[in-house]
């Protein structure tokens, strides 16, 4: 296994145990769906397909289309994620969320495409 794979791993750990005592059942299932979908999304980044904007979300670029549905799904479950999180700490959505796109910033491998604060897109 790819050390950025294994970084990768680890932060999907993260997230999900962040939230695992909003229900055991959930938190696996949203954690198995994510190590399905990493393979995936670790090769989308490394092609420049999808980066990861200042909302901690991934995103599409410059008009790519390769797996959206699986793009989708991601968002989707970071979504109910920092959702879990605002409510335990009883903050915003929007602010775990802008969070996290700092912390996936700081361990983004060379060459990804992250978005600043300002909203323009960057290779690290």
């Amino acid at each position: 296994m790819h050390a950025r794979t294994k970084q990768i791993i680890l932060t999907v750990l993260f997230m999900v145990t962040a939230v695992a005592m909003a229900g055991s059942g959930w938190a696996e299932d949203v954690k198995a769906r994510m190590r399905e979908r990493l393979p995936v999304l670790v090769d989308l980044k490394a092609r420049g397909v999808v980066g990861e904007n200042n909302q901690g979300f991934l995103e599409m670029l410059k008009g790519q289309t390769e797996k959206q549905n699986v793009v989708a799904a991601e968002n989707q479950d970071r979504k109910s994620i920092y959702a879990q999180i605002a409510k335990k700490t009883g903050t915003d959505i929007q602010v775990v969320g802008q969070r996290r796109a700092i912390q996936i910033a700081e361990k983004a491998a060379p060459g990804e495409w992250l978005q600043d604060g300002a909203g323009k897109w960057r290779q690290k």
